[in-house]
């Protein structure tokens, strides 16, 4: 069967500019995920579940408010609170699935398309190790080369490693055949963080899934592990911490207007 959901294949890259350098790069894959699709794919693959045990499996707890059932009308509701009118809204969520039962999405991507497949705006959903979650929301205007590029300050705590008072900026190249997911982030200083993932698109399918499995077996593990083992480095580094700054809501939002949209992105 042909899905709008896919597999993408690729490499997570970090580049830090200050006070110290450090850079890493770790081999992972993503899913992109047609909300629409959920309960076939659920049905269809045997290796993937949609809110219940699988090795691979999507749980609706794990974004937006944590409803289940409910996480297209979570988007749909945002669009609707930013005044973003999407006619037969159609939603890909770009995000790590659950491994064995264990998922940390540091950021999930969420592309609102029309029925007619423009894409309309983009919800970037940010979540930090203390259970926090925080989502811009921006209307989507492509460059003529198809990707995206928007700015926003930074509301919720990230990095001990980071400052909050931040810009992100992003450069979007929407899922085809490719992927690019790029931030970079600066202070009142400039630059000072780039991180990016970059992959190729697969099929979805039990094939594809069994193979990332082998490829891949503890990648969620890894993901949460990598963020601990490049803190120690970075602390060995010197590097000052930024003690966590408790977010107001453990589940919040920002709308992004498109007059607030900067063009300063990642190259």
């Amino acid at each position: 069967m042909s899905w709008k959901s896919a597999l993408f294949e690729g490499d997570v890259v970090h580049h830090r500019h200050r006070p110290k350098k450090h850079s890493l790069r770790y081999k992972v894959f993503t899913l992109l995920i047609d909300l629409d699709e959920l309960s076939a794919l659920d049905q269809k693959l045997r290796l993937f579940g949609h809110n219940r045990r699988a090795l691979f499996s999507v749980y609706d707890k794990d974004h937006g408010l944590g409803e289940t059932a409910e996480l297209k009308n979570w988007v749909a509701q945002h669009l609707a609170d930013a005044g973003i009118t999407v006619a037969d809204l159609r939603v890909t969520m770009l995000c790590y699935p659950r491994i064995f039962g264990y998922v940390f999405n540091p950021l999930t991507v969420y592309f609102c398309h029309s029925g007619e497949g423009d894409l309309q705006a983009i919800l970037y959903e940010v979540e930090n190790t203390f259970h926090e979650r925080h989502t811009y929301i921006i209307p989507a205007s492509p460059n003529s080369d198809g990707t995206l590029r928007h700015s926003c300050a930074k509301e919720m705590y990230v990095s001990p490693f980071v400052p909050m008072e931040c810009q992100y900026h992003f450069k979007i190249t929407p899922p085809t055949d490719k992927v690019l997911v790029a931030i970079n982030e600066t202070d009142h200083e400039g630059d000072l963080l780039y991180a990016s993932f970059s992959g190729k698109r697969q099929t979805l399918s039990d094939k594809a899934l069994l193979k990332m499995l082998v490829a891949y077996p503890l990648m969620t593990l890894k993901v949460m592990g990598a963020i601990h083992w490049e803190a120690l480095k970075l602390w060995a580094k010197g590097v000052p911490v930024h003690r966590h700054r408790k977010a107001e809501k453990p589940i919040a939002s920002s709308i992004i207007h498109s007059d607030a949209i900067s063009a300063k992105a990642p190259s």
